[in-house]
C-alpha cells in the first residue's frame, strides 16, 4: 500500500471544511476547488462551505464534493461573507469538522471569528491569496480598507497562515505582523488533469486559423488589479508597428471603460473582450504571446497555466508571484508595471522570438498531486516542521 493510501485510511473519518465566499470565476476559487476535489478523489471527507452558492464555477463542481450553502439560496451582493458568520458558527457546532481551511481575506477573518464563537474546530488554517498590503492600498473602498486591520487582529489566532508565494508571506510578516514561524509557502495547485485536457482541445476561433496575424492573449477579471488599460495602450504601440490581435478573456466592472478606451485608441477591429469562457487554456496553448499586466497578485494561477500551455510569457514584475513563476526572467519577460512602453517591448521581443522560452517541466512545482501531498501533511499530519519554501 502506498504512503498516500495510508494517509487516506488514517484520516478518512476526519472532516475538512473548506470555506470560501462563493465560487466566482477567479484564480483563488478555482484553485481551492481543485484542492477540494483532489482531496475527495483520495477518499478524504471534505465539505465545500460557501457563504453563498453562486459563481461561474458552481455548475462544474463534482457531484462527489458536498456543497454547504450558508446562504440557503439567498443571494446578496454586499457583505455576503460577514453576514454568514452566525450560519458558519452553527455549521461548525453541528458538523464539528476536525480542520477548517479558508481562503481570501474576508473568509479568513470570518473563519477565525467563527472558531472563537463555536469553540471548534481544533485547527483553522487560513490561505492568503494576494499581496494584502498592495490589494488594500489599491482597493481602499468600503469595508475593504479595514481588511489589514482585521487580518492583524485575527490571523495571529490561526494555526497556520499559508501564503501562495514567498512574496505574499513576506508581505504578511512585514506589514501585518504575522510571525514568520506561523507561516508556510504553498503554491496553488494550478496544473490539473482538466487543465491538461483543456490545453489539448482544438480551438475553433477565426483569429487562430492559418495565415492569421499573431494573437496576444490575457485572462483575468476586468478589474483595476489586472490593469488592462495599460495593456491596451501597449497593444496600440505594437499595432502601430505590425498587424497583431489581442484577446482578453474574463469579465468585470471595468468592461465599459475598457470598451470606451478601445474605441478611443482606434483598435476595435483587433481587440476582443469575449467575457468568461469555459476553456481559456486552449487560447493559451494557441497564443503567440501570453501577457499578465497586473498591478499586484499573490501567485497568478493564469500565469502558471500559461506556463504549462507553452506560451511565450510576458508579465509585470508586480508584487508578488510573477518573478517566482518566471524564475527571475529565465522563463519569460519581466516588465515594469503600469508602463505601456515596457510591456510593449516585452511583447515585441516575444513576437520577434528573442524573449526567454519556457522550459520543459517547469510547471511541475504547481502540479495538483504535488500540492495535495503538501496540504495533507499540513492539514492532517500537523507537520509544523515542514517549511514549503521554494527558492528561485
Amino acid at each position: 500500500m502506498s504512503s498516500s493510501e495510508l494517509k487516506v485510511n488514517k484520516h478518512a473519518d476526519k472532516k475538512l471544511a473548506i470555506f470560501l465566499p462563493n465560487l466566482d470565476g477567479g484564480g483563488a476559487e478555482r484553485t481551492m476547488l481543485n484542492l477540494a476535489e483532489g482531496l475527495v478523489s483520495r477518499g478524504y471527507n471534505v465539505d465545500l462551505v460557501l457563504a453563498q452558492a453562486d459563481g461561474s464555477y458552481i455548475d462544474g463542481v463534482s457531484s462527489s464534493l458536498p456543497i454547504v450553502d450558508l446562504g440557503r439560496g439567498n443571494l446578496v451582493k454586499r457583505f455576503k461573507t460577514v453576514r454568514r458568520l452566525p450560519a458558519l458558527v452553527s455549521y461548525l457546532r453541528k458538523e464539528k469538522p476536525a480542520v477548517m481551511l479558508s481562503a481570501l481575506t474576508e473568509a479568513n477573518v470570518v473563519a477565525l471569528c467563527a472558531r472563537f464563537f463555536a469553540r471548534c474546530p481544533d485547527r483553522v488554517i487560513v490561505n492568503e491569496q494576494n499581496t494584502l498590503s498592495q490589494k488594500i492600498g489599491k482597493e481602499s473602498t468600503g469595508i475593504q480598507k479595514w481588511y489589514p486591520h482585521f487580518a492583524r487582529l485575527t490571523y495571529k489566532y490561526a494555526d497556520c497562515v499559508i501564503g501562495v508565494s514567498q512574496g505574499v508571506v513576506d508581505d504578511l510578516t512585514d506589514n501585518i505582523g504575522i510571525s514568520d514561524a506561523n507561516t508556510r509557502v504553498l503554491y496553488n495547485p494550478g496544473i490539473t488533469p482538466k487543465v491538461r485536457e483543456n490545453a489539448a482541445q482544438p480551438l475553433d476561433h477565426p483569429w487562430f486559423g492559418a495565415n492569421q496575424p499573431p494573437v496576444i492573449v490575457s485572462v483575468g477579471r476586468l478589474h483595476m488589479q489586472k490593469d488592462y488599460g495599460t495593456l491596451l495602450e501597449a497593444f496600440k504601440l505594437i499595432r502601430d508597428k505590425q498587424f497583431a490581435r489581442l484577446i482578453i478573456l474574463g469579465d468585470g466592472d471595468e468592461r465599459q471603460s475598457l470598451e470606451n478606451q478601445i474605441q478611443e485608441l482606434g483598435i476595435a477591429d483587433d481587440v476582443s473582450l469575449p467575457g468568461f469562457v469555459e476553456n481559456p487554456h486552449a487560447y493559451m496553448a494557441n497564443a503567440a504571446v501570453y501577457v499578465l499586466s497586473s498591478r499586484w497578485e499573490g501567485l497568478p494561477t493564469v500565469l502558471v497555466e500559461a506556463l504549462y500551455c507553452g506560451a511565450t510569457l510576458v508579465a509585470t514584475d508586480c508584487p508578488s508571484g510573477p518573478k517566482e513563476i518566471l524564475q527571475n526572467g529565465e522563463l519569460g519577460c519581466l516588465v515594469q508595471m503600469q508602463n505601456p512602453e515596457s510591456i510593449a517591448n516585452g511583447i515585441q521581443q516575444a513576437l520577434d522570438g528573442t524573449a526567454p522560452k519556457v522550459k520543459p517541466d517547469s510547471w511541475r512545482l504547481y502540479d495538483l498531486d504535488t500540492i495535495i501531498e503538501q496540504y495533507i501533511d499540513l492539514l492532517f499530519n500537523n507537520d509544523r516542521n515542514t517549511i514549503y519554501r521554494n527558492t528561485i
